[in-house]
């Protein structure tokens, strides 16, 4: 009965083979400065507010009737 699980480690294997090899074609890999290079061609952040600033106003003024 050893065998269904052998075969099954076959299969994951063969799998994360055919992944890890599209990665390689893609260009993917796991050094984080290149995942910091890509992500900030598709991310940007808002710089943060200057100290000398001040913030706007969050809520808007009572209305008078």
């Amino acid at each position: 009965m050893a065998e269904p699980d052998s075969k099954k480690k076959v299969q994951a294997k063969a799998q994360y083979d055919r992944f890890a090899q599209t990665a390689r074609e893609l260009g993917c890999d796991e050094d984080p400065a290149h995942f910091d290079e890509a992500l900030k061609k598709v991310a940007r952040h808002k710089p943060a507010p200057k100290k000398d600033e001040k913030k706007a106003p969050d809520a808007k003024p009572p209305r008078s009737s």
